[in-house]
């Protein structure tokens, strides 16, 4: 956690095993980890380490088997309940019979807020991604980009401190990738969200992240944690100079420590 900012996620010997038929599997284990308010925190590892379950648990979708969590230091439960965080899945998961603007509302919905609080809601939230003027149309009429900045705004909607974003652009090319990257660190600027990222890219992670959490293959454990020394205000080049090419040669180095080829 950088400087004294106040804890918004805390993990103490942190583990999580699921019971299968073909036995217990061990998914997370000890797993130690801060998070200050305003961080863009990057997980990254192998397919399988844990990167998806950590954040579940986080977010109350999993519950832990041994150690404790807190968010804003409150149980992950009663930070659920609280409605403390928005969670962007891996697809966009929009409802195809709904516009955008009410998929984005779904969650105002559900908090049983007026009409009118609403529209403003999210006309303020596709605002910040960049989706004024698609507010009619249905998810099928958009890109596959453009879907997934809207699963972003319905996340934001409710105006939670925490969002949580489970490898949010992994499905989508090269290019489009990249403008959402810039795109969503431009939101966390204007916005000062803790962001918690699930990745599999290294220059995504490294582009993105003020820290990077390096995780082991399964049982997932946390190899090492990279304090990014990159200005906050990043273009695309950036990633062709020293500073960040040095930075995720650390992070290589540390999948490749932290990696059994013997899996």
């Amino acid at each position: 956690m950088t400087g004294l900012s106040p804890a918004v996620v805390s993990a103490n010997k942190l583990g999580l095993t699921f019971q299968t038929n073909d036995g217990p599997v061990q998914a997370l284990s000890n797993v130690d980890l801060t998070i200050g308010k305003g961080e863009f925190v990057s997980f990254i590892g192998p397919s399988g380490c844990g990167k998806t379950t950590l954040l579940r648990v986080i977010a109350d979708l999993e519950k832990p088997t041994s150690g404790a969590i807190s968010v804003n230091g409150m149980t992950a439960e009663q930070a659920r309940e609280k409605r403390a965080y928005g969670y962007v899945f891996q697809a966009a998961a929009l409802f195809p019979w709904r516009t955008i603007e009410r998929n984005v509302a779904l969650p105002l919905e559900i908090m049983g807020l007026s009409r009118t609080d609403q529209a403003e809601r999210i006309k303020r939230t596709l605002d910040l991604v960049n989706l004024s003027g698609f507010e009619k149309k249905y998810p099928w009429q958009l890109s596959g980009g453009m879907q997934q900045r809207a699963s972003i705004a319905r996340a934001l909607a409710f105006d939670a401190d925490l969002l949580l974003m489970d490898e949010p652009f992994g499905a989508l090319d090269e290019i489009v990738r990249d403008h959402l990257n810039e795109q969503l660190l431009q939101l966390w600027g204007r916005t000062n969200k803790t962001i918690c990222f699930v990745t599999h890219s290294i220059p995504e992670a490294v582009y993105l992240s003020t820290r990077i959490v390096v995780m082991s293959p399964r049982p997932g454990r946390v190899s090492d944690i990279i304090e990014s020394t990159l200005p906050k205000e990043r273009p695309l080049d950036i990633r062709e100079t020293p500073e960040f090419l040095a930075i995720a040669a650390r992070v290589r180095d540390g999948l490749r420590a932290g990696h059994s080829y013997d899996d």
